[in-house]
């Protein structure tokens, strides 16, 4: 994980130093001040997902070269065969796999995302990112927390919503949730 942190902090770095963006601009663009900034570029502290996304948007880049380092090369078609899509450990709870991440230009981000369960747990990390999200609960349970509201999703349930509201999860029980989150802006 450590590792990854550093590997992203450095792909946040190149972009600043490519197109000569001051350290406050992409601070202000994910709302956060411009010292916690410098700790991501350093690989010292994490970034969201959420905030990825915002500076990937803003700055015409795919948010999978942020995370993966990977730039998309297929116009007409990608297939992502079972488990093989590329996966970052956001944290020892998070798994993101990204389903996208070969097609040039997608307008969503379709990841499969693993929560692993949190025992003891009552303080949930809430986020938000322009446009909307889709959620499909593939396996497990979990409590979706968005716009103030605690939304239960079990197996085979979705739900659609304007990704602006501060939301956050945490899977129920003793098994990982696994879902499909696909977000549109």
């Amino acid at each position: 994980m450590e590792d990854q942190l550093k590997q992203i902090g450095e792909r946040l770095r190149g972009l600043r130093d490519v197109l000569d963006i001051p350290v406050s601009e992409m601070a202000e663009t994910i709302g956060i001040d411009p010292e916690k900034y410098e700790k991501i570029e350093k690989g010292e502290a994490d970034i969201t997902i959420s905030n990825l996304m915002k500076i990937a948007h803003k700055y015409g880049i795919s948010t999978e070269e942020l995370i993966f380092a990977e730039t998309p090369h297929m116009k007409s078609y990608f297939v992502v065969r079972k488990g093989q899509g590329v996966s970052i450990e956001r944290t020892k709870a998070y798994k993101y796999q990204s389903l996208v991440s070969g097609f040039v230009g997608h307008k969503a981000d379709v990841f499969i995302v693993t929560v692993e369960p949190k025992p003891g747990v009552s303080t949930i990390y809430k986020n938000t990112h322009q446009g909307q999200e889709f959620n499909l609960i593939l396996e497990g349970k979990m409590e979706l927390y968005i716009g103030g509201k605690t939304i239960v999703l079990e197996e085979g349930d979705s739900i659609y919503f304007d990704s602006t509201k501060p939301h956050g999860m945490l899977a129920v029980g003793d098994k990982p949730v696994k879902f499909l989150a696909f977000t549109v802006e």
